[in-house]
């Protein structure tokens, strides 16, 4: 019985795409021909929770993607409408089949924030600890499968039909997609997460950072009960300053952090936006929201570090060496050409102080310089025809938000060259 209703969900949430796509196509018909880029990503934010997913994927990949499609979604929020808390609590009594009461002494109804997979309510323990309970919304488990099975068909057609996208393997792009995503869907996973990298702290015996403690008496597959932080996202400078007497020293530690987990721990947290690291009140930061998660094998991180070396020393060669050892080509590589190519890019910094290192920030060049070279870097070795894995565009994401953060909160702070930060050392 179940997988009728599910197989009648799956359809209609087909009819249902079906229906927005027509509906973006007559538009398109009569005339409203918005930029391509635009016009995906107002679809895909239509489309709901799986293409809202989608066009973070996008947003967050240039090593797949074109630049301007990668720009425009960048505008794709994971914000939805909240659902009424009748339909949250419908979820939590489901899950624990027993009183809530025995559970949660309070709940606020009005929702922390509302995304596409879950919802997030504050809430108090009966032994009372203040928490959050973060909820995965009804029916998204099988919308996501629907619409990630529709495209993974459809990718395979696109394959079949154009065989020189072969090489970008479409349908290993909705592959990885559909791992991730489900992942996000598991709450138990998310929960591993978060008690590993608790563990990576205590032995590197880092007392400033902290993640939130999991209630496992309060959490399930689809339920998620974890200890509730106090503080402010890392962007808000002023009220940093009421935590801490130093926020220069704050980022360091954030930073660190994260530098020291891409070698002490299984994985690294790879969604470090503003919103995932806090400031408490006491000053230590706090990491939040593990469900996106990046995974390096020991070889290709050598030649991660290695990358991040080069850069720093300025050796043109050393980029170009590391960049064919991470990405993956079809076709012989000439690291001296790619070399070459690296070299011109950097050629619009000899502006900059001399005897500086190529990478060197300097504010009269602009807030996005680093940004730019880094996807620059990315782009000709893929005009090389290196494919490189998702996980070195999720790390390169981290760096770019980490680079937003130096300016914000310590504009004198040298990412790639301050031997404060366990990335050089």
């Amino acid at each position: 019985m179940g997988k009728i209703v599910n197989a009648v969900k799956g359809a209609a949430r087909i009819g249902q795409t079906a229906a927005v796509i027509s509906k973006v196509g007559l538009g398109w018909l009569k005339g409203n021909r918005a930029p391509a880029p635009r016009l995906l990503r107002q679809t895909f934010e239509e489309l709901g929770a799986t293409y809202i997913k989608l066009g973070q994927f996008i947003a967050s990949s240039p090593t797949f993607f074109p630049a301007d499609y990668v720009e425009e979604f960048q505008l794709c929020l994971d914000k939805t409408k909240p659902l009424p808390y009748s339909q949250i609590e419908k979820i939590l009594k489901e899950e624990f089949k027993r009183p809530l009461q025995s559970i949660y002494s309070h709940i606020d109804t009005k929702p922390l924030a509302s995304a596409s997979i879950a919802q997030v309510h504050a809430a108090r323990l009966v032994t009372g600890e203040d928490v959050v309970i973060k909820v995965q919304k009804p029916g998204v488990r099988n919308v996501l499968l629907t619409d990630l099975n529709f495209l993974y068909v459809a990718a395979r057609v696109v394959e079949y039909l154009a065989p020189k996208l072969s090489w970008t393997s479409l349908s290993g792009i909705v592959e990885e997609i559909q791992r991730t995503m489900m992942e996000e869907c598991d709450f138990y996973q998310e929960a591993a997460n978060l008690k590993e990298f608790r563990e990576f702290l205590v032995s590197s015996g880092n007392d400033q950072a902290v993640v939130p403690t999991v209630y496992e008496q309060a959490s399930t597959m689809r339920v998620l009960t974890m200890e509730r932080f106090y503080g402010v996202p890392l962007t808000d400078l002023e009220t940093i300053r009421k935590y801490c007497s130093d926020p220069e020293k704050t980022l360091i530690t954030a930073m660190n952090t994260w530098f020291a987990s891409l070698t002490q721990c299984d994985f690294f947290h790879a969604d470090v936006h503003a919103g995932n690291l806090m400031v408490l009140e006491d000053g230590r930061i706090g990491f939040i929201d593990f469900g996106i998660v990046g995974r390096i094998g020991a070889g290709t991180w050598q030649a991660v570090s290695d990358f991040i070396t080069a850069i720093m020393m300025g050796n043109f060669h050393g980029m170009a060496d590391a960049m064919s050892r991470i990405g993956i080509t079809k076709s012989q590589l000439s690291v001296d050409d790619l070399a070459a190519d690296i070299a011109d890019v950097y050629k619009k910094m000899d502006a900059m102080t001399p005897d500086m290192p190529p990478i060197y920030y300097d504010q009269q060049t602009g807030d996005d310089e680093v940004n730019n070279i880094l996807m620059d870097l990315v782009r000709i070795g893929e005009q090389h025809g290196l494919h490189f894995p998702r996980e070195f565009a999720l790390l390169l994401k981290q760096f770019l938000y980490f680079d937003r953060y130096v300016h914000v909160l310590a504009p004198e702070l040298d990412m790639f060259m301050d031997e404060r930060l366990s990335l050089i050392q």
